[in-house]
């Protein structure tokens, strides 16, 4: 997915199974818990929460820690208050760096984040000096095995998709961010099925690195990815093909 934010065209190593889905579940309540909280716990009315909820249940999570995680949010049950922050960073070879943070300690994370930028020899930046190079929008994946290009192509299209792409066995659908849930309903509603629908951060333009030049960049994107309170990650990295 050549343009596309989270270095989608590079294949990362993580630890143990358990470990790796603990993480997860950890984000994912989260998430769901802020969801709540900013937008209230009615997945009719709240399409955050609506996808945050969709998203877990995919991925396995128990339903009474997706209910736990919605009433702590609209204040029924005591819990953690979490909070929002977009951090802007740059990593080795300058390139562009975008985390979105769900912490309930912003100077620990804040501190966490500092330290793992500078280990690779990158740092902090200043509010706007990344956000400029990226566009938000939304993406939509599906499995090019679901229905023809035409049938797909022409559905999307119609309903005011603004591209559509078909890479690697993948149909690649950009909207604008206000119309992706209206795109996505249109979609299951005529049959089909999606992998994945988000609001993405997508870069202008990427930054090819030399592959014998990647391997910090790829250790520090893993290592942030894997902290607990990073929530998305984005950047303009990509591995310069021989």
């Amino acid at each position: 997915m050549a343009g596309h934010s989270k270095w989608s065209n590079i294949k990362h190593r993580k630890g143990a199974q358990d470990a790796k889905r603990g993480k997860v579940f950890t984000k994912l309540i989260k998430e769901i818990t802020i969801s709540s909280r900013i937008g209230g716990g009615d997945l009719s009315s709240n399409p955050r929460l609506r996808k945050a909820v969709t998203k877990a249940k995919a991925s396995n999570l128990a339903l009474d820690k997706i209910d736990r995680a919605i009433k702590k949010g609209t204040g029924e049950l005591e819990g953690v208050t979490y909070e929002e922050m977009v951090y802007e960073g740059f990593g080795p070879n300058g390139v562009s760096i975008i985390l979105e943070i769900i912490t309930d300690n912003k100077n620990r994370s804040v501190a966490e984040i500092r330290h793992l930028l500078s280990k690779y020899g990158g740092k902090l930046g200043e509010n706007g000096s990344v956000l400029w190079m990226f566009e938000k929008k939304g993406i939509i994946i599906m499995d090019s095995r679901c229905g023809t290009e035409e049938d797909i192509m022409n559905l999307v299209i119609d309903c005011g998709a603004q591209d559509f792409k078909n890479e690697d066995g993948l149909y690649i659908i950009d909207t604008e961010p206000e119309q992706l849930l209206e795109v996505c309903e249109l979609i299951t509603t005529a049959g089909f099925e999606l992998i994945s629908s988000e609001v993405d951060l997508i870069p202008n333009t990427l930054q090819l690195v030399e592959k014998s030049e990647s391997n910090p960049i790829l250790q520090l994107l893993e290592e942030l990815d894997d902290n607990d309170d990073v929530n998305k990650l984005y950047t303009n990295f990509k591995i310069a093909i021989d």
